[in-house]
């Protein structure tokens, strides 16, 4: 499904002469798995996922990231969205003057139209958008204002995961979604992946810490460490992290 081969990427100018973050990662995440990226502060987590995303200024200098055998790289990030590729962000933004439920119907139309599906009609888009906020924890009042605007961070996170609830992406990545979040919206997110989970849908959650984990029980955990993956193993990896830290593998990156 993704997979991410010898990734080098410079951050702050597009002709690549900015500083290198990701020197050389390679990844596979398969149909159907939920994968962890662990790892220090600096590593080059969140790059990772502006790039796979398409962020303007961060430029892949060499390497590929392919999306069921297909190159992203060249595509715009609203391509890449068409194509189901999804980003949750660490800090989500506000944009006023937005209505929230306009702004997710526009989106979701906008990519059923790019991949020669019909819209949502206005009853269906309602009846959905209502039963996926009830999942997250939003009532019709945050529904109807302005987009994050006068949102604590905990009620944007949810409109995060309302919105790939309402996507359904081919594959989502999570950059620190669960940053700020404490107990119940953790149990609300892992609730949404768990959900989506499905053979034919892969997910990339990254995230600092084990406790997310207990809810979305990931198939594979890797430790990303100086721009590189230095090591994978199962579930259990990261509960040692939770343990030792991560002085361990800064040292052998």
């Amino acid at each position: 499904m993704l997979k991410i081969e010898d990734l080098h990427v410079a951050v702050g100018n597009k002709d690549g002469g900015g500083s290198e973050i990701l020197k050389g990662l390679s990844l596979e995440v398969p149909k159907g798995e939920v994968h962890a990226i662990m790892g220090p502060n600096g590593s080059g987590k969140s790059t990772l996922s502006y790039t796979i995303a398409g962020r303007d200024g961060y430029e892949a200098t060499s390497g590929d990231v392919l999306l069921d055998g297909q190159s992203v790289l060249d595509l715009d990030p609203d391509e890449r969205a068409a194509k189901g590729l999804f980003l949750s962000f660490q800090h989500p933004m506000e944009i006023p003057g937005v209505q929230t439920m306009n702004f997710i119907r526009t989106a979701l139309n906008a990519q059923r139209k790019a991949r020669g599906e019909g819209e949502v009609s206005a009853a269906d888009f309602i009846r959905l958008i209502r039963e996926k906020a009830k999942l997250v924890g939003l009532d019709d009042a945050k529904l109807k204002r302005q987009f994050n605007v006068g949102f604590s961070g905990g009620e944007k996170k949810r409109m995060e995961m309302l919105q790939m609830a309402m996507f359904e992406p081919h594959f989502a990545i999570m950059d620190e979604t669960d940053s700020g979040l404490d107990i119940d919206a953790l149990k609300m997110v892992g609730a949404v992946v768990n959900e989506l989970r499905g053979p034919d849908r892969g997910f990339l959650v990254i995230t600092h810490y084990q406790r997310l984990l207990d809810y979305i029980k990931p198939d594979a955990v890797h430790v990303l460490a100086g721009g590189r993956i230095v090591k994978s193993g199962g579930p259990e990896l990261a509960v040692e992290l939770e343990k030792s830290g991560y002085d361990q593998f800064i040292e052998a990156a």
